[in-house]
């Protein structure tokens, strides 16, 4: 992951800009002009900070996948059984949703920068081998006998709600009620 360093106010500024900007825009639809003009600041002040927009990008996924696992952690926390703790992202991912309707912002920079040696690819995936990981880790303390195949059932339920959010149907639902099925059959 990205390291977290301190930021000015031009920073943060910039941040936020790129954020709303690519989040909503796509990744490759936005250039440094308009981030430096969403955010007040000079194309020189960005630079300065951020080295290059190959660079911003991967400061925006790890700041949005910094609030994420907070999210999610807070979630699983707040889980009353180990076995509910399992499908806690998907409840994250609800409130999660309510104010980011463009489908997962990760999945979009996989898609829009192929290129494994790009920063921000590798932020992205990390972010989804995270939540592979987390997946396995609770399901092993729900004591599933197979968490690994149970982790990547649930990461492929999750990827698919978010997946499908744009459309005007809503899965969330009928994905959380299915990844709460898998977990209740595996612990049988």
């Amino acid at each position: 992951m990205v390291e977290a360093q301190p930021m000015t106010p031009a920073g943060r500024r910039i941040v936020a800009a790129a954020e709303e900007l690519f989040y909503q825009r796509g990744i490759t639809a936005v250039g440094v002009d308009l981030i430096a003009e969403h955010s007040g600041v000079t194309k020189r002040t960005l630079y300065n900070r951020f080295g290059s927009k190959d660079q911003l990008v991967a400061v925006y996924l790890a700041e949005r996948d910094r609030r994420w696992r907070a999210l999610v952690r807070d979630t699983v926390d707040a889980s009353a059984t180990p076995a509910e703790a399992v499908t806690a992202p998907f409840e994250a991912l609800r409130i999660w949703s309510a104010a980011n309707t463009r489908g997962c912002a990760f999945i979009n920079a996989l898609a829009e920068l192929p290129d494994t040696a790009h920063p921000a690819h590798r932020v992205a995936a990390e972010q989804k081998r995270w939540l592979l990981d987390l997946f396995e880790e609770l399901a092993a303390a729900a004591g599933c006998p197979d968490p690994a195949a149970l982790a990547l059932q649930l990461l492929v339920l999750h990827e698919g709600a978010l997946a499908t959010q744009p459309l005007p149907v809503d899965t969330l639902a009928q994905t959380t009620g299915l990844a709460r099925t898998l977990v209740r059959s595996c612990r049988l």
